[in-house]
């Protein structure tokens, strides 16, 4: 009798992100992986005690996946990287982003990266210099309202067809702009 494979919790954990990719997160079932590993139930048994604990360890997969995103350079400028950080994880896993965000948001809190982290790299883009944390918070949520907008369209296919990233991203940058000079206008009309 051949040894029996064994399968690291990481190899466990890949496979069942692999189903949640592709099908979404409540997809994740024991049989699943184990017919995903090419092996019986017994190898996810051993490094979890619940399909919910393994579900856990994909939404830390995901969350990891979300803030490497995050801290990646994509543009010069720090906050137009926030926004096309979202963008890219909606494309890239547009199934994980349908899942999290338009049909089960109870799994969101657990992906998304620190608003702690948010706010620094804000902090850092000079487009931002001048606003305090509540200005901050403002701008980031109009930008988000917007940014999850245009994801949404994005991955459903309600974009014109010549829309590739680069279009999505100029977008998303002059709409940027738009956000930050209107409120520049509004604390200059308060102060």
């Amino acid at each position: 009798m051949p040894p029996r494979t064994k399968f690291s919790k990481e190899a466990i954990i890949d496979a069942a992100f692999d189903i949640a990719k592709t099908e979404g997160i409540d997809s994740i079932t024991v049989r699943k992986v184990a017919d995903q590993l090419g092996s019986s139930i017994a190898p996810i048994y051993v490094n979890f005690t619940e399909v919910d604990e393994l579900k856990q360890a994909v939404l830390e997969k995901i969350h990891d996946i979300a803030q490497q995103m995050l801290m990646s350079q994509y543009h010069s400028d720090p906050f137009l990287n926030i926004g096309i950080a979202s963008i890219k994880f909606a494309r890239e896993y547009s199934v994980l982003f349908k899942d999290l965000i338009m049909n089960s948001k109870r799994y969101l809190n657990h992906v998304q990266p620190s608003r702690t982290n948010i706010f620094e790299q804000m902090q850092d883009s000079t487009s931002l210099n001048g606003f305090s944390n509540e200005e901050l918070a403002g701008i980031l949520f109009k930008m988000q309202v917007f940014q999850l907008g245009l994801s949404v369209m994005d991955v459903n296919g309600m974009l014109p067809e010549d829309f590739n990233e680069e279009k999505i991203i100029g977008m998303l940058e002059s709409t940027g702009k738009d956000v930050i000079i209107a409120a520049q206008i509004s604390k200059k009309k308060i102060e």
